[in-house]
């Protein structure tokens, strides 16, 4: 039986793990592309900017969510039991001190347009609600946080990412010539020696 001498192992070897990193990196740098009926449509939309400020209060009775959009503040009322739209509901809301009647717009749904948007921090929020039946208070938070810096929600494009990767591909390649440099020497000391 005989063994291929070290040298032609490394003649083979080198060529062989070249191939095998440029065959990896130039997959790594395909985008994924679907076959024939295996298209989903459009990528969902990324969210613009942060969600909008929002409060909850329950009791056994209750649950409201409301949400804030600038001036506009949607409340959602529901049964707690059933999760169900409260219908034929009346609510009074006291919001940072200043007592207001939203008006229904829908099952389960009201609205009101304050004089001024809230400033950033914590507002108690009180809600009575009634309906034929049944009468309950409700009490939460708003909690409301200044935006982020634009800066912050920084976005990679895909010239960002060409750029690191042709900047990992060059050290790579540098890598590699270092490292044939760095055997070539080696075998021709080992020859030497023989």
């Amino acid at each position: 039986m005989t063994l291929a001498p070290p040298l032609a192992m490394h003649a083979i070897a080198r060529p062989l793990a070249a191939g095998l990193l440029l065959g990896a990196l130039w997959m790594a740098t395909m985008p994924a592309q679907a076959g024939e009926g295996h298209d989903h449509g459009e990528a969902p939309a990324a969210a613009a900017g942060s969600a909008l400020p929002r409060f909850s209060a329950g009791s056994e009775l209750f649950e409201l969510v409301g949400v804030l959009n600038g001036k506009q503040l949607t409340l959602y009322l529901d049964h707690a039991a059933s999760n169900a739209p409260v219908k034929d509901a009346k609510l009074e809301l006291e919001l940072g001190g200043r007592k207001l009647s939203p008006k229904a717009h829908g099952e389960g749904e009201f609205e009101l347009t304050l004089a001024e948007a809230p400033k950033a921090g914590v507002t108690p929020v009180t809600v009575t609600v009634s309906t034929a039946s049944e009468s309950d208070l409700l009490a939460g938070e708003l909690d409301i946080h200044e935006e982020a810096h634009a800066e912050e929600a920084h976005v990679h494009g895909w010239k960002e990412w060409a750029l690191w990767g042709s900047a990992g591909l060059a050290a790579l390649l540098l890598l590699g010539f270092l490292a044939r440099r760095f055997l070539g020497g080696r075998a021709s000391r080992t020859g030497a020696a023989a």
